[in-house]
Protein backbone atom coordinates (compact mmCIF):
# COMPACT_ATOMS: atom_id res chain seq x y z
CA UNK A 1 0.00 0.00 0.00
CA UNK A 2 1.46 3.41 -1.24
CA UNK A 3 1.76 6.13 1.05
CA UNK A 4 -0.86 8.55 -0.59
CA UNK A 5 -3.58 5.47 0.06
CA UNK A 6 -3.17 4.93 3.52
CA UNK A 7 -7.10 5.58 5.20
CA UNK A 8 -8.57 5.34 8.54
CA UNK A 9 -11.95 3.44 8.18
CA UNK A 10 -12.47 4.00 4.88
CA UNK A 11 -11.53 7.64 5.10
CA UNK A 12 -8.68 9.12 3.28
CA UNK A 13 -5.80 11.09 5.71
CA UNK A 14 -6.61 13.84 4.00
CA UNK A 15 -10.39 13.34 4.39
CA UNK A 16 -9.99 12.41 8.40
CA UNK A 17 -8.18 15.75 9.10
CA UNK A 18 -11.88 17.60 7.28
CA UNK A 19 -13.67 15.55 9.60
CA UNK A 20 -16.16 17.85 11.77
CA UNK A 21 -18.16 16.41 14.37
CA UNK A 22 -21.65 18.22 14.45
CA UNK A 23 -24.18 17.33 17.60
CA UNK A 24 -27.23 18.44 17.32
CA UNK A 25 -30.94 17.37 18.81
CA UNK A 26 -33.13 15.25 16.18
CA UNK A 27 -37.04 15.19 16.84
CA UNK A 28 -36.95 12.20 15.57
CA UNK A 29 -40.27 11.09 18.02
CA UNK A 30 -41.79 15.01 16.84
CA UNK A 31 -40.95 14.23 12.92
CA UNK A 32 -42.79 11.02 13.52
CA UNK A 33 -45.55 12.36 15.37
CA UNK A 34 -46.04 15.05 12.77
CA UNK A 35 -45.85 17.78 15.18
CA UNK A 36 -44.00 20.81 13.03
CA UNK A 37 -41.37 19.69 10.95
CA UNK A 38 -41.73 17.53 8.18
CA UNK A 39 -38.69 15.38 7.04
CA UNK A 40 -37.42 17.97 4.17
CA UNK A 41 -37.71 20.57 6.69
CA UNK A 42 -35.88 18.45 9.53
CA UNK A 43 -32.94 18.10 6.39
CA UNK A 44 -32.77 21.62 5.89
CA UNK A 45 -32.11 22.38 9.75
CA UNK A 46 -29.85 19.62 9.80
CA UNK A 47 -28.06 20.52 6.47
CA UNK A 48 -27.85 24.26 7.79
CA UNK A 49 -25.91 23.04 11.50
CA UNK A 50 -23.60 21.14 9.09
CA UNK A 51 -23.17 23.96 7.27
CA UNK A 52 -21.82 26.27 10.46
CA UNK A 53 -19.97 23.79 11.78
CA UNK A 54 -17.84 23.22 8.87
CA UNK A 55 -17.74 27.13 8.50
CA UNK A 56 -16.50 27.48 12.16
CA UNK A 57 -13.94 25.04 11.48
CA UNK A 58 -12.40 26.46 8.35
CA UNK A 59 -12.25 29.84 11.08
CA UNK A 60 -10.28 27.94 13.44
CA UNK A 61 -7.84 26.61 11.08
CA UNK A 62 -7.04 30.69 10.17
CA UNK A 63 -7.29 31.63 13.62
CA UNK A 64 -6.46 29.03 16.08
CA UNK A 65 -8.85 27.86 18.42
CA UNK A 66 -11.44 30.56 20.27
CA UNK A 67 -9.95 32.12 23.33
CA UNK A 68 -6.48 30.27 23.01
CA UNK A 69 -3.87 32.52 24.21
CA UNK A 70 -1.03 30.42 22.98
CA UNK A 71 -2.11 29.36 19.56
CA UNK A 72 -2.57 31.92 17.37
CA UNK A 73 -2.93 31.65 13.38
CA UNK A 74 -2.61 33.46 10.52
CA UNK A 75 -5.68 35.45 10.54
CA UNK A 76 -8.31 36.65 13.11
CA UNK A 77 -11.78 36.26 13.89
CA UNK A 78 -13.96 39.27 12.93
CA UNK A 79 -17.44 38.96 14.50
CA UNK A 80 -20.27 37.25 11.86
CA UNK A 81 -22.26 38.56 9.05
CA UNK A 82 -25.94 37.40 7.41
CA UNK A 83 -25.00 36.26 3.92
CA UNK A 84 -27.36 33.53 1.33
CA UNK A 85 -25.58 29.85 0.60
CA UNK A 86 -27.68 27.21 -1.54
CA UNK A 87 -29.36 24.49 0.72
CA UNK A 88 -33.33 22.59 -0.49
CA UNK A 89 -33.10 24.04 -3.72
CA UNK A 90 -32.79 27.46 -2.84
CA UNK A 91 -30.93 30.70 -1.94
CA UNK A 92 -31.58 30.76 2.33
CA UNK A 93 -30.03 33.25 4.93
CA UNK A 94 -27.69 31.96 7.22
CA UNK A 95 -25.09 33.51 9.79
CA UNK A 96 -21.95 33.43 8.52
CA UNK A 97 -18.90 33.43 10.70
CA UNK A 98 -15.90 35.63 9.07
CA UNK A 99 -11.87 36.15 9.42
CA UNK A 100 -9.41 38.86 8.60
CA UNK A 101 -5.75 38.80 7.86
CA UNK A 102 -4.14 40.32 10.87
CA UNK A 103 -4.50 44.04 10.09
CA UNK A 104 -5.70 43.16 5.94
CA UNK A 105 -8.04 41.81 4.19
CA UNK A 106 -11.45 39.39 5.01
CA UNK A 107 -10.24 36.04 4.20
CA UNK A 108 -12.77 33.80 2.33
CA UNK A 109 -13.95 30.59 4.03
CA UNK A 110 -13.46 27.49 1.49
CA UNK A 111 -16.99 25.98 2.95
CA UNK A 112 -18.86 29.32 2.02
CA UNK A 113 -17.43 30.13 -0.82
CA UNK A 114 -18.32 26.46 -2.06
CA UNK A 115 -21.91 26.46 -1.05
CA UNK A 116 -22.77 29.94 -2.03
CA UNK A 117 -21.10 29.45 -5.42
CA UNK A 118 -23.10 26.60 -6.06
CA UNK A 119 -26.06 26.93 -8.79
CA UNK A 120 -29.22 26.37 -6.75
CA UNK A 121 -31.29 26.28 -10.22
CA UNK A 122 -29.41 23.85 -12.19
CA UNK A 123 -29.83 20.01 -11.24
CA UNK A 124 -33.66 21.55 -9.80
CA UNK A 125 -34.84 23.30 -13.10
CA UNK A 126 -33.52 20.81 -15.13
CA UNK A 127 -35.32 17.83 -13.41
CA UNK A 128 -38.55 20.09 -13.00
CA UNK A 129 -38.61 20.99 -16.78
CA UNK A 130 -37.57 17.27 -17.40
CA UNK A 131 -40.93 16.30 -15.95
CA UNK A 132 -43.29 18.85 -17.55
CA UNK A 133 -42.87 21.83 -15.11
CA UNK A 134 -42.98 25.34 -16.85
CA UNK A 135 -40.68 27.80 -15.49
CA UNK A 136 -43.46 29.73 -14.40
CA UNK A 137 -44.87 26.87 -12.11
CA UNK A 138 -40.99 26.04 -10.92
CA UNK A 139 -40.95 27.89 -7.53
CA UNK A 140 -44.65 25.86 -6.68
CA UNK A 141 -42.59 22.50 -6.97
CA UNK A 142 -40.45 23.51 -4.00
CA UNK A 143 -40.96 22.12 -0.66
CA UNK A 144 -41.71 24.81 2.17
CA UNK A 145 -38.95 25.55 4.34
CA UNK A 146 -39.47 26.05 8.31
CA UNK A 147 -41.36 29.49 9.24
CA UNK A 148 -38.00 30.60 10.97
CA UNK A 149 -35.72 30.29 8.20
CA UNK A 150 -35.50 33.37 5.57
CA UNK A 151 -35.05 32.27 1.85
CA UNK A 152 -35.39 33.92 -1.51
CA UNK A 153 -38.18 33.67 -4.14
CA UNK A 154 -37.34 31.72 -6.81
CA UNK A 155 -38.59 34.03 -9.70
CA UNK A 156 -39.65 33.06 -13.30
CA UNK A 157 -37.41 35.53 -14.58
CA UNK A 158 -33.82 34.08 -12.18
CA UNK A 159 -35.19 30.30 -13.73
CA UNK A 160 -35.30 31.72 -17.43
CA UNK A 161 -31.96 33.18 -16.69
CA UNK A 162 -30.27 30.88 -15.47
CA UNK A 163 -31.84 27.53 -17.62
CA UNK A 164 -30.76 30.09 -20.49
CA UNK A 165 -27.13 29.89 -19.44
CA UNK A 166 -27.10 26.29 -18.24
CA UNK A 167 -28.39 25.28 -21.67
CA UNK A 168 -26.17 27.44 -23.59
CA UNK A 169 -23.07 26.04 -22.57
CA UNK A 170 -24.48 22.43 -23.19
CA UNK A 171 -25.33 23.62 -26.54
CA UNK A 172 -21.58 25.01 -27.10
CA UNK A 173 -20.53 21.74 -25.49
CA UNK A 174 -22.20 19.14 -28.22
CA UNK A 175 -20.99 21.51 -30.82
CA UNK A 176 -17.68 21.73 -29.86
CA UNK A 177 -16.60 18.52 -28.13
CA UNK A 178 -13.60 17.08 -29.97
CA UNK A 179 -14.21 13.71 -31.97
CA UNK A 180 -10.14 12.85 -32.69
CA UNK A 181 -9.22 9.09 -32.21
CA UNK A 182 -12.75 8.26 -31.43
CA UNK A 183 -14.74 5.12 -33.22
CA UNK A 184 -18.01 4.81 -34.54
CA UNK A 185 -19.17 1.29 -36.00
CA UNK A 186 -22.66 2.99 -37.06
CA UNK A 187 -24.27 6.91 -36.74
CA UNK A 188 -28.16 7.00 -36.49
CA UNK A 189 -29.31 10.00 -37.95
CA UNK A 190 -33.01 11.93 -37.37
CA UNK A 191 -35.04 14.83 -37.07
CA UNK A 192 -36.87 16.44 -35.09
CA UNK A 193 -39.53 19.12 -36.03
CA UNK A 194 -40.56 22.61 -34.17
CA UNK A 195 -42.94 24.67 -36.43
CA UNK A 196 -40.91 26.04 -39.18
CA UNK A 197 -37.80 24.72 -38.00
CA UNK A 198 -35.80 21.40 -37.50
CA UNK A 199 -33.21 20.00 -35.75
CA UNK A 200 -31.12 17.52 -37.12
CA UNK A 201 -29.59 14.88 -34.55
CA UNK A 202 -26.31 12.61 -34.88
CA UNK A 203 -26.49 9.30 -32.21
CA UNK A 204 -23.36 7.47 -32.93
CA UNK A 205 -22.54 3.98 -31.36
CA UNK A 206 -19.47 2.52 -30.37
CA UNK A 207 -17.31 -0.41 -30.59
CA UNK A 208 -18.88 -1.74 -27.14
CA UNK A 209 -22.21 -0.71 -28.21
CA UNK A 210 -21.95 2.60 -25.94
CA UNK A 211 -24.02 5.43 -27.44
CA UNK A 212 -22.82 8.71 -27.51
CA UNK A 213 -24.80 11.98 -29.29
CA UNK A 214 -22.36 13.31 -31.38
CA UNK A 215 -23.89 16.57 -32.56
CA UNK A 216 -26.76 18.77 -33.76
CA UNK A 217 -28.05 20.98 -36.19
CA UNK A 218 -30.91 23.52 -36.94
CA UNK A 219 -32.68 24.80 -40.24
CA UNK A 220 -35.89 25.90 -41.78
CA UNK A 221 -36.50 22.16 -43.23
CA UNK A 222 -34.93 18.68 -43.14
CA UNK A 223 -32.80 19.70 -46.57
CA UNK A 224 -29.63 18.20 -47.44
CA UNK A 225 -27.49 21.40 -46.53
CA UNK A 226 -28.80 21.29 -43.44
CA UNK A 227 -27.73 17.57 -42.71
CA UNK A 228 -24.89 18.22 -44.68
CA UNK A 229 -23.53 20.78 -42.20
CA UNK A 230 -24.20 18.09 -39.59
CA UNK A 231 -22.38 15.96 -41.12
CA UNK A 232 -19.80 18.02 -42.11
CA UNK A 233 -19.00 19.31 -38.51
CA UNK A 234 -18.45 15.95 -36.99
CA UNK A 235 -15.36 15.49 -39.51
CA UNK A 236 -14.45 19.03 -38.38
CA UNK A 237 -13.77 17.83 -34.85
CA UNK A 238 -12.48 15.43 -35.94
CA UNK A 239 -14.42 11.72 -37.31
CA UNK A 240 -12.54 10.17 -39.72
CA UNK A 241 -14.67 10.22 -42.91
CA UNK A 242 -12.62 7.65 -44.49
CA UNK A 243 -13.11 5.39 -42.59
CA UNK A 244 -16.56 3.16 -43.83
CA UNK A 245 -19.70 3.95 -41.69
CA UNK A 246 -23.08 2.54 -40.99
CA UNK A 247 -25.68 4.89 -41.03
CA UNK A 248 -29.39 4.10 -39.77
CA UNK A 249 -31.75 6.79 -41.25
CA UNK A 250 -35.34 7.14 -42.09
CA UNK A 251 -35.03 7.47 -45.74
CA UNK A 252 -34.61 11.04 -45.96
CA UNK A 253 -33.34 11.66 -49.61
CA UNK A 254 -31.76 14.90 -48.05
CA UNK A 255 -30.23 12.97 -45.41
CA UNK A 256 -28.47 10.20 -48.36
CA UNK A 257 -27.37 12.84 -50.30
CA UNK A 258 -25.60 14.83 -47.51
CA UNK A 259 -24.08 11.23 -46.71
CA UNK A 260 -23.04 10.74 -50.20
CA UNK A 261 -21.26 14.03 -50.13
CA UNK A 262 -19.38 13.85 -47.22
CA UNK A 263 -18.31 10.02 -46.58
CA UNK A 264 -18.87 8.96 -50.27
CA UNK A 265 -18.83 5.34 -51.50
CA UNK A 266 -17.97 4.82 -47.53
CA UNK A 267 -21.25 5.94 -46.25
CA UNK A 268 -23.35 2.46 -45.92
CA UNK A 269 -26.99 3.77 -45.78
CA UNK A 270 -29.86 1.15 -43.19
CA UNK A 271 -33.04 2.47 -44.22
CA UNK A 272 -35.44 1.88 -41.40
CA UNK A 273 -37.80 -0.82 -42.44
CA UNK A 274 -40.53 0.82 -40.06
CA UNK A 275 -40.32 3.90 -41.86
CA UNK A 276 -41.08 2.09 -45.03
CA UNK A 277 -43.71 0.30 -43.78
CA UNK A 278 -45.41 3.09 -43.24
CA UNK A 279 -44.41 5.19 -46.26
CA UNK A 280 -46.03 1.82 -48.24
CA UNK A 281 -49.12 1.87 -45.98
CA UNK A 282 -50.23 5.06 -46.64
CA UNK A 283 -50.81 4.63 -50.65
CA UNK A 284 -53.41 1.77 -49.24
CA UNK A 285 -56.62 1.27 -48.64
CA UNK A 286 -57.54 -0.23 -44.89
CA UNK A 287 -58.62 -3.40 -46.46
CA UNK A 288 -55.03 -3.92 -48.21
CA UNK A 289 -52.77 -3.34 -45.57
CA UNK A 290 -52.54 -6.60 -43.47
CA UNK A 291 -51.83 -8.34 -46.30
CA UNK A 292 -49.11 -5.88 -47.52
CA UNK A 293 -47.36 -5.29 -44.18
CA UNK A 294 -47.47 -8.64 -43.87
CA UNK A 295 -45.24 -10.13 -46.97
CA UNK A 296 -42.85 -6.70 -46.14
CA UNK A 297 -42.31 -8.10 -42.59
CA UNK A 298 -41.53 -11.58 -44.00
CA UNK A 299 -39.55 -10.09 -46.46
CA UNK A 300 -37.49 -8.40 -43.64
CA UNK A 301 -37.32 -11.22 -41.37
CA UNK A 302 -35.56 -13.21 -44.27
CA UNK A 303 -31.93 -13.49 -43.59
CA UNK A 304 -31.35 -13.98 -47.49
CA UNK A 305 -30.84 -10.77 -48.92
CA UNK A 306 -31.32 -11.96 -52.25
CA UNK A 307 -34.31 -13.93 -51.37
CA UNK A 308 -35.80 -11.07 -49.48
CA UNK A 309 -35.07 -8.84 -52.90
CA UNK A 310 -37.07 -10.88 -54.35
CA UNK A 311 -39.58 -11.07 -52.47
CA UNK A 312 -40.07 -7.82 -51.84
CA UNK A 313 -40.17 -7.25 -55.77
CA UNK A 314 -42.72 -9.52 -56.21
CA UNK A 315 -44.92 -7.55 -53.64
CA UNK A 316 -44.14 -4.25 -56.02
CA UNK A 317 -45.48 -6.13 -58.99
CA UNK A 318 -48.58 -7.48 -57.39
CA UNK A 319 -49.63 -3.75 -56.67
CA UNK A 320 -48.74 -1.74 -59.21
CA UNK A 321 -52.22 -2.21 -61.62
CA UNK A 322 -54.60 -1.35 -58.05
CA UNK A 323 -52.23 0.76 -56.22
CA UNK A 324 -49.04 2.25 -58.30
CA UNK A 325 -48.41 4.65 -55.61
CA UNK A 326 -47.80 1.97 -52.85
CA UNK A 327 -45.63 -0.37 -55.57
CA UNK A 328 -43.51 3.36 -56.46
CA UNK A 329 -42.92 3.66 -52.53
CA UNK A 330 -42.10 -0.05 -52.06
CA UNK A 331 -39.85 0.33 -55.33
CA UNK A 332 -38.04 3.08 -53.44
CA UNK A 333 -35.05 3.08 -51.83
CA UNK A 334 -35.93 -0.69 -51.78
CA UNK A 335 -32.37 -1.78 -51.67
CA UNK A 336 -31.01 0.61 -48.58
CA UNK A 337 -34.11 -1.69 -46.37
CA UNK A 338 -32.34 -4.69 -46.81
CA UNK A 339 -28.52 -3.15 -46.36
CA UNK A 340 -28.07 -5.16 -42.94
CA UNK A 341 -29.87 -8.38 -44.58
CA UNK A 342 -26.73 -7.84 -47.81
CA UNK A 343 -23.70 -7.30 -45.10
CA UNK A 344 -24.75 -11.00 -43.35
CA UNK A 345 -26.03 -8.93 -39.87
CA UNK A 346 -28.35 -10.77 -37.86
CA UNK A 347 -29.81 -11.38 -34.35
CA UNK A 348 -29.87 -8.78 -32.35
CA UNK A 349 -27.97 -6.46 -33.64
CA UNK A 350 -29.62 -6.67 -37.19
CA UNK A 351 -33.26 -6.22 -34.79
CA UNK A 352 -31.16 -2.75 -33.36
CA UNK A 353 -29.65 -0.75 -36.26
CA UNK A 354 -32.95 -2.16 -39.04
CA UNK A 355 -35.01 1.16 -37.72
CA UNK A 356 -34.41 4.64 -36.35
CA UNK A 357 -35.84 3.69 -32.90
CA UNK A 358 -32.53 3.93 -31.15
CA UNK A 359 -32.90 7.45 -32.06
CA UNK A 360 -36.66 7.66 -31.91
CA UNK A 361 -36.09 7.23 -28.01
CA UNK A 362 -34.04 10.56 -28.19
CA UNK A 363 -36.84 12.10 -29.46
CA UNK A 364 -39.32 11.42 -27.28
CA UNK A 365 -37.65 12.87 -24.58
CA UNK A 366 -36.94 16.03 -26.51
CA UNK A 367 -40.90 16.12 -27.28
CA UNK A 368 -41.64 15.80 -22.99
CA UNK A 369 -38.79 18.08 -22.08
CA UNK A 370 -39.73 21.13 -24.11
CA UNK A 371 -44.20 19.74 -23.98
CA UNK A 372 -44.90 23.63 -22.03
CA UNK A 373 -42.60 25.60 -24.22
CA UNK A 374 -45.61 27.50 -26.31
CA UNK A 375 -43.76 30.14 -28.00
CA UNK A 376 -40.38 29.51 -29.70
CA UNK A 377 -37.95 32.51 -30.50
CA UNK A 378 -35.78 31.21 -33.18
CA UNK A 379 -33.31 28.23 -33.55
CA UNK A 380 -30.81 29.31 -31.49
CA UNK A 381 -33.43 28.81 -28.00
CA UNK A 382 -34.77 25.75 -29.68
CA UNK A 383 -30.71 23.95 -30.13
CA UNK A 384 -30.90 25.24 -26.61
CA UNK A 385 -33.65 23.59 -25.75
CA UNK A 386 -32.50 20.41 -27.31
CA UNK A 387 -29.04 20.50 -26.11
CA UNK A 388 -30.77 20.54 -22.69
CA UNK A 389 -33.01 17.91 -22.98
CA UNK A 390 -30.28 15.38 -24.67
CA UNK A 391 -28.22 16.32 -21.63
CA UNK A 392 -30.80 15.35 -19.03
CA UNK A 393 -31.06 12.09 -21.00
CA UNK A 394 -27.17 11.30 -21.99
CA UNK A 395 -26.77 9.32 -18.29
CA UNK A 396 -29.47 7.00 -19.52
CA UNK A 397 -28.10 5.87 -22.53
CA UNK A 398 -27.52 2.12 -22.87
CA UNK A 399 -25.48 -0.07 -24.59
CA UNK A 400 -27.34 -1.16 -27.73
CA UNK A 401 -28.41 -4.51 -28.13
CA UNK A 402 -26.56 -7.29 -29.85
CA UNK A 403 -23.08 -4.75 -29.45
CA UNK A 404 -21.23 -8.38 -29.61
CA UNK A 405 -21.67 -8.34 -33.16
CA UNK A 406 -20.06 -5.21 -34.26
CA UNK A 407 -16.85 -6.52 -35.01
CA UNK A 408 -18.47 -8.83 -37.74
CA UNK A 409 -20.19 -5.55 -39.08
CA UNK A 410 -17.54 -3.97 -39.31
CA UNK A 411 -15.64 -6.30 -41.22
CA UNK A 412 -18.44 -6.63 -43.29
CA UNK A 413 -18.29 -2.94 -43.96
CA UNK A 414 -15.16 -2.85 -44.76
CA UNK A 415 -14.88 -5.80 -47.15
CA UNK A 416 -18.29 -4.30 -48.77
CA UNK A 417 -16.64 -0.94 -49.42
CA UNK A 418 -13.59 -2.49 -50.65
CA UNK A 419 -15.22 -4.45 -53.19
CA UNK A 420 -17.47 -1.26 -54.45
CA UNK A 421 -13.79 0.21 -55.09
CA UNK A 422 -12.27 -2.66 -56.78
CA UNK A 423 -15.56 -2.32 -59.16
CA UNK A 424 -14.82 1.51 -59.49
CA UNK A 425 -11.64 1.05 -60.41
CA UNK A 426 -12.58 -1.87 -62.76
CA UNK A 427 -14.94 0.55 -64.73
CA UNK A 428 -12.61 3.21 -64.93
CA UNK A 429 -10.19 1.11 -66.59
Amino acid sequence: MGKNAKRRGGVNESEARRTVTVQMSLPVLDAMLGLEDDLFALCVRSGEAVLRALMEADRTALCGPKWSRTTKGAAERAGTTRSEVTLGGRRITITRPRARQRGGAEVELPTFTWASGRDPLDRATLGAISAGVSTRNYAATLDALPADIESRATARSSVSRRFVAMSSAKLAEWLNAPLDGEQFEAIVVDAIHFRKHCVVIALGIAAQGKKRILGLHEGSTENAAVARALLSNLVDRGLDASRPMLFAIDGSKALRKAIRDVWGTGGVVQRCQIHKIRNVMEHLPEAARPRVRAEMRKAYEEPDWKKAQACLQRLARSLEDKHPGAAASLHEGLAETLTLQRLGVRGALYRTLRSTNTIENLNGTIATFTRNTKRWRGGKMILRWVAAALDHARPRLRAIRGFRALPKLRAALDASVASVGEIGQKLAA
